[in-house]
């Protein structure tokens, strides 16, 4: 099933298929920069994203993401764009783009 993601500020928008790609690779795909310095795993929570709508398209976060947010300082409400895979149609922000 596919599943579009918007991206804002920049009103870039991808279809992707449903658990394919981590928010973190779709961001890439459009050209929109994100940092992440540890590889995609989940360690470094510099990709923190806000979802702005779809959140119900998404698992709700692990205990370890919550853990590495909490160590990073990282606001709770953002999820790690390298641990959700997008299930349907969401809309995401980062202040950046």
């Amino acid at each position: 099933m596919a599943c579009r993601v918007r991206f804002l500020p920049s009103e870039k928008e991808l279809e992707v298929e449903a658990g394919e790609m981590t928010l973190l690779e779709a961001t890439r795909a459009v050209g929109l920069p994100i940092a992440s310095a540890c590889g995609e795993n989940g360690a470094c929570a510099r990709c923190g994203l806000e979802i702005v709508a779809g959140a119900d398209a998404i698992e709700p976060p692990s205990e370890r993401e919550e853990r590495i947010k909490t160590r990073n300082r990282i606001d709770p409400s953002l999820r790690l764009a390298c641990r959700v895979h997008p299930r349907g149609d969401m809309t995401v922000r980062a202040s950046y783009w």
